[in-house]
């Protein structure tokens, strides 16, 4: 399996696990209640189930996001051809007091 899959593969695993605590801590804090939402309707289930999954996808992408920033940090900076700069002084135009005739 190449390793890009894999990495990726990883980061969707370690995303929908942070999804799952995620949401674990809304029910079982009661934020916005949330739980009473759940428990006291009889589609709570789904619910609960669209907001692990779209959790999921937020985080399994973020993760996967920085995995691949942190990748492109290990290697050697590159970039330009290093050439000195010689600032050379723009015009300036003082203002001309105006005479009245």
């Amino acid at each position: 399996m190449p390793k890009l899959v894999r990495l990726y593969i990883v980061s969707i695993a370690i995303g929908f696990a942070l999804s799952a605590g995620f949401t674990a801590m809304l029910i079982a804090l009661d934020v916005a209640s949330l739980r009473h939402l759940v428990m006291a309707t009889s589609g709570g289930w789904i619910a609960l189930g669209v907001l692990f999954f779209f959790h999921g996808v937020l985080f399994a992408g973020v993760q996967f996001a920085i995995r691949i920033m942190l990748m492109a940090r290990s290697e050697r900076p590159t970039g330009g051809l290093r050439q000195r700069f010689r600032a050379q002084p723009a015009p300036v135009f003082a203002a001309r007091p105006v005479r009245k005739r």
